[in-house]
């Protein structure tokens, strides 16, 4: 009995509540759809850098979209689609929006998370998506000179352009394109590709996309060997297709493949567990503790830089860039593998081992005179950097598993 002599339970209709519980239940959509590719970042990341999850200048697909500081970029955007229908731009815009409105509901379900409801509503959806498309396409061309559709001539950069103009633009795109948030289903670039290819050019999308990334954090492969490996390869997304060039070249990611499917077969068959082992995640030793121990490290050459080996007493490494946009891609990366169903970390197992490895700026400073990291950073900085990127993240098992054992 409350204070007072008043009863203060409250009654329950417990009919009125079964119902509307079951409303909720049945009415929502509670897997995750398998098409989910395009993520907000989980929070627990966000909180350690926030600048490296949100655009400088452009929106890309819903999550940033209504953002005011992003909105005086539009009118580049609108610029670059009025170069693309410069032909003939009813007819092609019409043929644009009615190829993208076709896939509307594919591309939706790429996105997991709530959209705006100004952009939600299909026509702006549908809209977006053409805007957006068609400008990451024709800088794509601008970026390599491709042929014009109509006369053979070149994609041209006009000189009030401020993609190219502006020295800031291009590293604001560099770092805009590879974000999680900031994404456009690789699909439907693909239709809005196809759409508006002239009879000259013979570029793949592929290739135009890899060649603006360019060199962001490595030296690459030769390009053309490079495509060869994305045959019949399905991409999601821009973010998607630059952590499958460096995973598809991969030996390392190559031997994990078969190491695991050989512990799978021994699994099968009942033997020992030992291949699980191997493939267990173990700490290593900074840099200046092995090389104390005698341990060399080289710099080499390798289709990824994912290629990390240890033998022979010494650990090769493959150069690494360090610049200001290094962060955000490995951030990115690395969200994108802990969101993305049945991803397997290469990325965050390769910024593990980079976080053992590197545990003072002394440290760093030995990589750099063996030329394995190029770094235009400080010492102390690229250190943090390295120190803190695996926070909050997760892995069971390394990609390096035989190589952290040494």
């Amino acid at each position: 009995m409350a204070q007072g002599g008043r009863d203060n339970t409250t009654v329950i209709d417990v009919e009125s509540l079964a119902s509307s519980m079951k409303n909720k239940i049945m009415g929502n959509q509670l897997s995750l759809s398998p098409d989910h590719c395009i993520f907000r970042t989980p929070s627990i990341l966000v909180k350690h850098r926030k600048e490296a999850y949100v655009p400088n200048c452009f929106s890309f697909g819903p999550f940033h979209h209504d953002q005011p500081n992003l909105k005086v970029t539009e009118k580049i955007k609108l610029k670059y689609l009025q170069g693309i229908l410069s032909s003939n731009p009813e007819e092609v815009l019409r043929v644009l929006l009615d190829s993208i409105k076709g896939v509307e509901g594919k591309a939706r379900n790429c996105y997991a998370g709530n959209i705006d409801q100004d952009v939600a509503v299909a026509g702006n959806f549908v809209e977006m998506l053409v805007v957006d498309g068609c400008f990451i396409i024709e800088l794509f061309r601008k970026d390599s000179n491709v042929p014009k559709k109509e006369d053979g001539g070149v994609v041209q950069k006009e000189d009030d352009d401020p993609i190219f103009s502006m020295s800031c633009m291009l590293q604001f795109l560099h770092h805009d394109l590879i974000l999680l948030e900031n994404q456009i289903p690789w699909f439907a670039l693909e239709i809005l590709f196809k759409k508006t290819k002239g009879p000259s050019e013979t570029d793949s999308l592929i290739k135009l996309a890899l060649q603006f990334l360019g060199n962001l954090f490595s030296s690459r492969s030769p390009l053309d060997w490079i495509l060869k490996l994305f045959v019949d390869q399905k991409v999601k997304h821009i973010l998607d297709l630059l952590r499958l060039s460096f995973v598809l070249p991969s030996e390392e990611v190559k031997n994990y493949e078969r190491k695991r499917w050989l512990y799978q077969q021994k699994l099968a068959e009942q033997q020992n567990l030992e291949g699980q082992q191997n493939l267990e995640w173990q700490s290593i030793p900074s840099v200046t503790r092995l090389q104390e121990a005698g341990v060399k490290f080289v710099r080499v050459n390798a289709d990824s830089i994912l290629d990390m080996k240890f033998r022979y007493g010494a650990l090769e490494i493959p150069s690494l860039l360090i610049q200001e946009t290094t962060e955000t891609i490995f951030r990115n990366l690395i969200s994108y593998e802990q969101c993305l169903s049945n991803c397997r970390p290469i990325f965050t197992s390769y910024t593990k081992i980079m976080d053992n490895l590197i545990d003072t700026s002394n440290d760093m400073e030995i990589l750099c005179k063996k030329k394995i990291f190029d770094n235009w950073l400080s010492p102390e900085d690229a250190t943090e950097f390295f120190n803190k990127l695996y926070n909050d993240t997760y892995v069971k098992s390394s990609t390096f598993g035989k190589f952290a054992m040494g």
